[in-house]
């Protein structure tokens, strides 16, 4: 023992045990040991302490410490050394003789605890044979560079059998050890169950955990990286040219939004009698978590708008120019469109059972109940809503708005303010960005050439032709056009610098299919068994009476109605199928579960593989993506909901006609990308297939009665219709493009999506035929608000048939296949159906591109009807196009700022050392040489001898 341990148990510190080396035992890490652990030999040989010792050390140890709290201290001023009144401890010495000493023989005053001990090497866990200490215990053993926990009986090593999966370590046959990570293992019953494509040889040699698909509880909570993490980096100089390119496309929508606001500044200078530039715009204090709609038709207000000086009601300035026009839209008109509930029969078409007492009265009192359909997803469908007063009040408004004869606008809401022009950013900020937008446009000639894509991409022959023979081509029409023909690189074409020829193909309206995006992954499982156990595993389920399920919202698609279901039943039905009492398929759907805001707390390491394998990262990166209009919102601004969403359905080959697993024709406001991650095929048995096609004919015969009947009654042709059952070979006469073969194909789902020019035909063609489709209950359409925005149709194969025959146009029809991305523009409208059960996941994005056709559509939705689900705007795609040209702008100037700062340092640098050079040989004729031999650099030369010479 050293001589500082001497004192230090003089001092009262504690002892340290050393380590018994003669019988081999490995005892914990050193730690100091109280005082009142005895010796072998003081206790007798046995090292136990009796009670009553112990008792009696413990009050002793307490009375110590009751008289250590009553002590008080003093310090002698002269020398600075704590004093204590124990009369027992005498100081060891002053403060400047203890600092004084040598270093390997300065002492710890009296008031340390503790004193320091070098750390010694730490001694290594051996297991010794026969040592009852460590029998049985877990010891860690070195292997190679790595350690494992291992097991001690019987002085043997028993490597650990405890499956990784399943904590078990008492499941049938042998586990599987990684040879990579040694301390993993898996029972070859969680290897069949979780990893059915994987063989034992290759789980050994790498098992999920080392390859990063362990889809355990724990490891599915693992945070591996960010997901701003997987985007790839950007050079400084890409970002330039990345802005620059959305600079070209959204300077035409920053002028228009401009002009916008100077019109309206200049009506406000006629009000107030002044020039326009005197005209000081209120600002109106809207924070950046908040988000300001006008109230007449809900659209976004991003910066100028009308707000009444008394009731605060904002009005938008387009409302204000219709208002000054006279052609103010009543925005506040409601239309309710009522399906009635003929019950389950009705909607099998099966003759009704005669019922007795008051089930008959029940059945005629739901018979009457109806529900307001405008929305896809109704809720609590059998109770009807109750009116409210929004149409009175709002038609009462729209028809007081007037104009006075200074053109300012009186406000109708409470009639007795007028609406004030305000502002929500700086005033003139959107001026002074057009005008610096205009300059960098001005320096790089952005608009000498054309703004879209026109030359001929690699996948045409040079005729301008699809090259059929390429791999990258997908024939989806049979239009007597030159774009039958949808592009489809693979993940790896695209990986290598594809995008120049996606954009050809994007700027004209084109989908975009790539295939295999998975290749680039991890290969992270998205299997329903995982899936189920990731989101069951969030829930509070031991909360819920020890309920281990979560139940779950789905929509049934014979109804189209909403109902709650246990998670793992839903799963259940994806893997097996679910049917009606009449062995009619049963299709449900989960849309956008999780929420897309809890999608990254649910399945954290799936968001990140999702979000890193999507092609075009620049577009489709839902937080970095330079080209994603979505990303260039403030931090604190209100984010619209993009992604991702899960989009899980059962499926069926063969079109049903009624109750099929489709999302209705819509058109989404932004673009978006839809990943097919997983798809099940579940098989019918022939006893379930007969009885469909009788269900079939049940139909027909039903949809022909109704058919006569409302013929008779409008005096129509409509009895001639037959809107149920397709036809493939008047199909094929007709020249309907079918995607080979659809119904026995390998995909998962099957794509309608029509072009943007062709939008005004097909709506005119719904509205002609819309009593041939039904929705919620089976029930007809009746009324049609707006034709692709409802979401209350789906195209049959026949009924595209008819729409081809008599306005010829047809869809890009095709199927996806597992691990395939479609892209769709803004403004297309489409469809889908399920051929099989299928888990898809989709993100939107706001390319530059398609900004002007999202301006389009957000007018559409404005002049939909107050209550219509889609009215709201909740893209905001003038805020981002805003914000988007700011951070373009702040880009260029800044690394031009960086390139001049960089050029003036560069040049001061070589003048002082040429002026240097020759200052031998005289400062300023050296300088004049210079400027003589090299004209070119001798004004830099001497502008910088000036700058350093003396006054």
């Amino acid at each position: 023992m050293k001589e500082g341990d001497d004192v230090g148990k003089e001092n009262g510190e504690e002892e340290l045990d050393s380590i018994d080396e003669d019988n081999g035992e490995c005892k914990p890490p050193l730690v100091y040991q109280s005082k009142r652990k005895k010796s072998e030999e003081d206790l007798g040989g046995n090292g136990e302490i009796n009670e009553e010792e112990d008792d009696e050390i413990g009050q002793q140890k307490k009375k110590r410490m009751k008289n250590n709290l009553n002590e008080t201290t003093e310090i002698d001023g002269k020398e600075g050394v704590r004093r204590s009144r124990r009369s027992s401890i005498k100081p060891a010495g002053t403060y400047t003789e203890i600092t004084s000493l040598p270093r390997e023989k300065k002492i710890s005053l009296p008031r340390e605890k503790k004193i320091s001990v070098p750390r010694e090497k730490k001694v290594p866990k051996v297991a010794v044979p026969n040592t009852p200490l460590i029998n049985g215990k877990k010891v860690w053993i070195k292997e190679g560079n790595k350690k494992k926990c291992v097991t001690i009986i019987d002085g043997e090593v028993k490597e650990s059998n405890m499956c990784h999966q399943c904590q078990r370590n008492d499941r049938p046959g042998e586990v599987v050890r990684c040879k990579v990570c040694p301390n993993k293992r898996f029972c070859q019953p969680c290897i069949k169950k979780w990893y059915p494509d994987a063989s034992l040889e290759s789980l050994a040699q790498a098992c999920p955990v080392c390859t990063g698909i362990c889809n355990c509880k724990n490891c599915l909570r693992v945070y591996l990286k960010s997901v701003e993490a997987s985007e790839r980096k950007i050079g400084a100089e890409e970002k330039v040219e990345y802005s620059k390119y959305l600079l070209k496309h959204l300077l035409p929508v920053l002028k228009q939004i401009n002009q916008e606001q100077v019109t309206e500044k200049q009506v406000e200078a006629t009000i107030q009698g002044l020039s326009p530039s005197e005209v000081n715009v209120k600002n109106a204090n809207c924070d950046d978590d908040e988000r300001m709609y006008c109230n007449n038709c809900q659209t976004s207000i991003v910066d100028y708008h009308r707000s009444c000086s008394n009731c605060s009601y904002d009005l938008c300035l387009t409302c204000c120019r219709e208002i000054r026009d006279g052609s103010f839209q009543e925005a506040g008109e409601e239309v309710n469109v009522k399906f009635v509930n003929k019950g389950n029969s009705y909607m099998h078409a099966e003759p009704e059972e005669p019922l007795k007492g008051t089930s008959r009265l029940r059945a005629k009192f739901d018979a009457e109940k109806c529900v307001s359909s405008i929305d896809e997803n109704p809720q609590n469908s059998d109770v009807i809503p109750e009116p409210t007063d929004v149409l009175e009040d709002n038609v009462k408004l729209a028809s007081e708005w007037k104009v006075m004869d200074d053109h300012s606008i009186p406000c109708a809401s409470c009639g007795s303010g007028h609406l004030e022009l305000k502002c929500i950013l700086p005033d003139n900020w959107v001026s002074e960005l057009e005008k610096s937008a205009d300059d960098i446009a001005a320096t790089f000639n952005m608009f000498d050439g054309p703004v879209t894509a026109t030359e001929t991409c690699s996948c045409s022959n040079p005729v301008g032709d699809a090259d059929i023979n390429s791999d990258n081509i997908r024939r989806a029409a049979s239009r007597e056009s030159d774009d039958n023909y949808l592009y489809c690189p693979t993940a790896r074409d695209v990986q290598h610098g594809d995008l120049e020829h996606f954009r050809k193909h994007w700027c004209k309206g084109e989908p975009v299919v790539v295939r295999k995006v998975k290749e680039l992954s991890s290969g992270l499982s998205w299997t329903p068994l995982v899936m189920c156990k990731a989101l069951r595993e969030k829930s509070n389920s031991r909360v819920m009476e020890g309920e281990a399920h979560l139940k779950v919202t789905t929509m049934n698609c014979m109804d189209w109605c909403e109902g709650e279901i246990k998670i793992q039943d839903f799963f259940k039905g994806y893997s097996d199928g679910r049917m009606h009492p009449n062995m009619w398929p049963e299709m449900l759907k989960l849309k956008d579960w999780p929420p897309a805001d809890m999608f990254e707390e649910f399945l954290p390491r799936h968001c990140v593989e999702f979000v890193s394998a999507l092609p075009y990262q620049q577009y489709t990166h839902i937080k970095r993506g330079f080209l994603n209009l979505a990303t260039k919102l403030p931090p604190k601004s209100l984010k619209p909901d993009l992604g991702p969403k899960t989009y899980i359905a059962y499926g069926h080959a063969e079109e049903l006609g009624r109750g099929d697993s489709v999302t209705k024709l819509h058109c989404d406001m932004s673009d978006a990308v839809n990943v097919l991650a997983h798809m099940h095929e579940v098989s019918l048995k022939d006893t379930q297939l007969d009885k469909i096609q009788e269900a079939k004919k049940r139909h027909m015969a039903q949809d022909k009665k109704e058919n006569e009947d409302y013929a008779k009654i409008h005096h129509t042709d409509l009895a001639n219709e037959n809107c149920s059952v397709n036809s493939t070979e008047v199909g094929k006469e007709c020249n309907v493009f079918e995607s080979e073969n659809y119904s026995k194909s390998s995909g998962g789902a099957l794509w309608d999506i029509f072009r943007r020019e062709d939008v005004p035909k097909l709506q005119e063609y719904l509205r002609k035929h819309s009593r041939e489709f039904r929705h919620t209950y089976c029930s007809r359409v009746e009324k049609v608000s707006h034709p692709i925005h409802d979401q209350t149709f789906y195209l049959t194969f026949e009924q595209k048939r008819k729409l081809k025959e008599e306005y010829g146009i047809e869809p890009w029809t095709f199927v996806q296949e597992l691990d395939e991305a479609v892209f769709i523009p803004a403004g297309c409208p489409h469809q889908v159906r399920n051929l099989k059960s299928c888990i898809k996941v989709a993100v939107d994005f706001v390319s530059p591109e398609n900004v002007p056709e999202c301006m389009r559509l957000a007018e559409e939705f404005r002049l939909l009807p107050q209550n219509h689900w889609a009215k709201e705007d909740k893209l905001e795609v003038k805020k981002m196009t805003l914000y988007a040209v700011e951070n373009a702008v702040d880009t260029v100037n800044g690394l031009n700022r960086l390139e001049e700062e960089s050029t003036n340092k560069n040049t001061k640098s070589t003048g002082r050392k040429r002026k240097s050079k020759r200052g031998s040989k005289g400062g300023k004729e050296g300088i004049g040489r210079v400027e003589k031999e090299n004209p070119t650099m001798g004004m830099v030369v001497e502008e910088e001898g000036v700058e350093g010479a003396e006054p």
